[in-house]
């Protein structure tokens, strides 16, 4: 087994495209009309687990846009190169909660995406790294 996909709830289907693939650079995998909805997945290159974009549709979803994770970091971005992406995300305006810190588990910091969700731009310190 293995997660296939999980829900991101989004204001607007086009404004979760925008983010997701313009500014992290993740594939659009699947865009299919449904009438009144889309079915939207979205992936990192490479990747098997999707993430579903899912618009709001009513006033208790809309409350939930970005607090999905209850406050707390709950989408964890890996990369392979820290400076490189980290550097990447900050000319496409990705505003950053801290500076980058390094854990006894690897390279480390916060961000927000548009819709309010903390999300960690993270390179494991079993990565290797790449000299700066």
């Amino acid at each position: 087994m293995h997660l296939a996909a999980l829900s991101v709830i989004v204001p607007d289907y086009d404004a979760g495209i925008a983010f997701f693939c313009d500014v992290l650079g993740f594939d659009l995998r699947e865009d299919i009309p449904l009438g009144h909805k889309r079915w939207v997945t979205v992936a990192p290159p490479g990747a098997q687990t999707r993430i579903v974009l899912a618009r709001a549709a009513s006033d208790r979803q809309r409350a939930q846009i970005g607090n999905q994770g209850a406050g707390r970091v709950w989408l964890f971005l890996e990369t392979d190169d820290f400076a490189r992406d980290h550097a990447a995300l900050l000319a496409k305006g990705v505003v950053f909660e801290e500076a980058p810190r390094k854990e006894s588990y690897g390279t480390v910091a916060v961000f927000r995406d548009p819709f309010g969700n903390r999300w960690d731009l993270l390179q494991s310190a079993a990565a290797p790294v790449t000299p700066d």
